[in-house]
């Protein structure tokens, strides 16, 4: 007898709650509408308070594959550990999911019935009340239409959400509607394609919103599936390490970086100097510069003259000017030099560089972008 083949993969990250996952859990096994042909995966970002046993005794009982994975605790790294889920998943579509947000009863049918190629959709959480959180936490919710649990004035802040996003695909807004990590789906291809989760977010916050911005710039279409279905976030205390404004957060510096690229550096995979796309000028080999940066990418691939590339290079003593479509402009001053402020203008990053620290040079060619 086949294994039937995997068609989603639900993946739950997961932090020091194990009462809320089970409630996850137990929304998940309450699916209705579709065939068990899905798979839970739940990554872990160290906990060391009975979660890996939690879910174990739930993959005993499950109708459907469930698997655990986890890393040492080394801070707050939610893009790792969405990454390490996405790692081990076999289905074709990839359904992120937070710990403490339990799940309609539709939920994934109503995924599977609005999805299409070209296609992430965006959903996000009713806020439950701590009190009713706690009356949850104590029964459970298996045999319970959760939907009935969504308070109004919470529906009502949904149904806006929604409008907004329909509005905002109208208008063809280049970076709305948002895409909140904790409640989406995204086809595996398309997440692959750009390398996952940015594992250089590091702290609270923006890498879910840096995930939708490569989305976007590589072809996908987000839209909101808040009109068909919503995850309910269960009441928990704040996590310590999240701020009260959105700009405040400890990434905010990064992800307003200019020269994003849409397949990120450090994802499902690390990506060195060599697995990028580099255009150089015809004089890059007229300056000792341009020689050191020159025998640093040998190996690397090139894009003809003119071609759009990842990273273009232009070294600001040469005659070099950026002439091509590039996702990030980088500009290398040798120390002791006034660029040109055209040239600093255009460049979404400037390095000045010691032509004596080859090691520099090297470590600006492994991060840029």
């Amino acid at each position: 007898m086949t294994t039937p083949a995997i068609d989603t993969s639900i993946l739950v990250t997961t932090f020091r709650r194990p009462r809320h996952l089970e409630l996850v859990l137990q929304s998940i096994a309450g699916q209705q509408g579709v065939p068990p042909d899905f798979e839970v995966i739940v990554a872990d970002d160290g906990s060391d308070d009975g979660t890996a046993e939690s879910v174990a005794a739930f993959a005993r009982t499950a109708e459907f594959p469930v698997r655990f994975t986890t890393q040492p605790h080394e801070g707050f790294r939610l893009a790792r550990v969405r990454n390490n889920a996405a790692r081990l998943a076999e289905g074709r579509y990839l359904l992120f999911l937070d710990g403490d947000c339990v799940l309609l009863s539709h939920h994934l049918a109503a995924h599977r019935q609005r999805r299409r190629s070209g296609t992430a959709l965006l959903g996000y959480c009713g806020r439950l009340s701590e009190a009713a959180s706690r009356g949850l936490g104590e029964r459970g919710v298996r045999g319970l239409n959760l939907a009935d649990l969504v308070p109004p004035e919470e529906a009502r802040l949904l149904a806006r959400r929604h409008r907004r996003a329909r509005w905002h695909a109208v208008i063809r807004h280049p970076t709305k509607p948002r895409l909140a990590g904790g409640d989406f789906g995204v086809w595996r291809t398309d997440f692959e394609r750009i390398n996952g989760f940015d594992e250089r977010f590091e702290g609270w916050g923006q890498e879910d919103d840096d995930l939708g911005l490569r989305l976007r710039t590589s072809g996908v279409r987000l839209e909101s599936i808040l009109d068909k279905t919503c995850s309910l976030h269960v009441w928990h205390p704040t996590d310590p390490t999240a701020t009260r404004r959105w700009r405040d957060g400890v990434n905010v510096g990064y992800f307003t970086r200019r020269g994003r690229l849409a397949r990120c550096r450090r994802g499902l995979e690390s990506r060195h100097a060599c697995d990028i796309l580099w255009g150089l000028p015809r004089d890059m080999a007229v300056t000792a510069l341009g020689r050191r940066v020159q025998a640093l990418l040998a190996g690397a691939s090139l894009a003809p003259p003119g071609a759009a590339c990842e990273i273009e290079i232009v070294v600001a003593s040469s005659a070099g000017r950026f002439t091509r479509p590039a996702e990030c402009r980088l500009l290398l001053v040798e120390e002791g030099m006034r660029p040109d402020r055209r040239l600093v203008a255009q460049a979404d990053r400037s390095e000045v560089v010691d032509l004596a620290d080859n090691a520099s040079l090297a470590a600006i060619l492994e991060t840029a972008g």
